[in-house]
């Protein structure tokens, strides 16, 4: 099969921005790439001098398949991610049960490869059950599939299990995904520790709990050599240590998502509960830092933070409800929107943030790039027109955002993946 992709406007190393290009695929595979390209046995799909950039690649989804699919499934998860750009999400490994063992991760993949629209990669949990009690299975585990060991959004007491787990990664080249948060510190908290939290009557989580392990792990991380991810950051403590870290050679990178950068704690004001999640909003000061993260390079990925619960568990009072977003059909608009409209970066770093970046840190070394012999993992971009977000037009079952009714600009209007051409 082959499909020629003609008048695109390509965001990738070795290109002009200024050019306009056509793009041969064979199969699965970019065959060839060049101006006023002809093929009479392809199928001719005119981009009509749209932006195209690699295929997003998401490391942080909850794709609740096994065990909650009621909440989402293999295919609405693959069809939102679709519908937000991204060819290739990550599966976090606390699904029921828990992805702690091959049995596990075959099925996930064989799963996907029979109802997924996308490629779904799943993490391997770090401890049995993702209880931070015993070492997984983690070598038969990458065997199976796998690419990186995380117990997802469950915290990791224990330092003595994650620095095995440190050292036994390394026989793997595998990262290692950790999720920041001292339970003893946050405990009952249901949002940022401060001013609002106190004008609210609610009951904070503090930027200690995030940072301290944060702190923990990047030791861990020095002693061990090991390839440490942290997951989510969303404090300027945070990001400072990070930038110290890798400023002293140690193997770190970190990702944030598009609600830390666009949002900030005053969201919370009318108990919103759509605006609920772990780590929580945190301040302008925090933002800003974030945003400086993303710009100086601090930050590597921008990750969905895809993490839905059904509609029932968010409509409570803001202490009993959900944490959750629904976020892989507006990461990129968000990113977009408020990264490089505002100059805050170029449209080829937001690429790299959620392509070349992500396909590097996970080892997928044919993908995050548009070149002659990668993968044909594309998506083409309308950043011209606005359009409003509307969450009921959702593929994902989780339909609700806290963008809802914004203006913003970065529409999706294809995803290319493995040449086939999905919307």
């Amino acid at each position: 099969m082959k499909t020629l992709m003609k008048n695109c406007k390509l965001v990738t190393d070795g290109f002009s921005a200024e050019k306009v290009y056509d793009i041969l695929i064979e199969d699965n595979t970019i065959a060839k790439i060049g101006e006023n390209l002809s093929d009479e046995d392809a199928k001719i799909v005119d981009i009509d001098q749209h932006t195209i950039l690699p295929g997003f690649i998401d490391m942080h989804c909850n794709i609740c398949e096994p065990g909650f699919e009621n909440v989402e499934d293999i295919h609405t998860v693959s069809k939102s991610a679709a519908r937000g750009g991204f060819t290739a999400i990550t599966c976090e490994p606390n699904t029921k049960p828990v992805i702690d063992n091959k049995t596990v991760v075959e099925y996930i993949i064989s799963k996907s490869a029979l109802h997924g629209m996308v490629h779904i990669y799943p993490y391997g949990s770090m401890s049995m059950g993702c209880e931070g009690k015993a070492i997984a299975e983690i070598g038969e585990m990458y065997e199976a599939g796998i690419v990186g060991i995380s117990d997802g959004d469950e915290f990791t007491d224990s330092a003595a299990l994650l620095r095995n787990v440190m050292r036994y990664s390394k026989m793997f080249d595998l990262p290692i995904m950790t999720h920041c948060e001292d339970r003893s510190l946050s405990g009952e908290g249901v949002m940022n520790e401060g001013y609002m939290a106190s004008c609210l009557g609610l009951v904070g989580m503090p930027r200690e709990a995030e940072e301290l392990q944060v702190a923990r792990n990047l030791i861990l991380a020095q002693n061990t050599g090991a390839r440490l991810h942290i997951a989510h950051v969303s404090t300027a403590g945070s990001i400072e240590m990070i930038r110290e870290a890798k400023a002293r050679g140690i193997s770190v990178t970190c990702e944030t998502c598009p609600h830390y950068f666009s949002l900030t704690e005053e969201a919370v004001e009318d108990y919103n509960t759509l605006v609920k999640v772990n780590p929580p909003l945190r301040t302008q000061e925090d933002v800003n830092a974030v945003l400086e993260g993303i710009a100086d390079g601090t930050i590597d990925v921008i990750a969905s933070g895809h993490s839905p619960v059904g509609q029932t568990e968010k409509n409570r009072t803001f202490g009993q409800a959900a944490y959750g977003i629904s976020g892989l059909e507006t990461a990129f608009a968000i990113s977009y929107t408020h990264l490089v409209e505002t100059g805050i970066i170029t449209m080829k770093r937001l690429s790299q943030l959620l392509s070349a970046n992500p396909a590097a840190i996970l080892n997928l070394r044919e993908k995050g790039k548009i070149a002659e012999g990668m993968d044909a993992d594309l998506v083409v971009v309308d950043c011209v027109e606005d359009y409003s977000i509307e969450a009921k037009h959702f593929a994902s079952k989780a339909k609700y955002s806290p963008f809802e009714g914004m203006q913003v600009k970065g529409k999706v209007l294809h995803t290319v993946v493995d040449g086939r051409v999905l919307l």
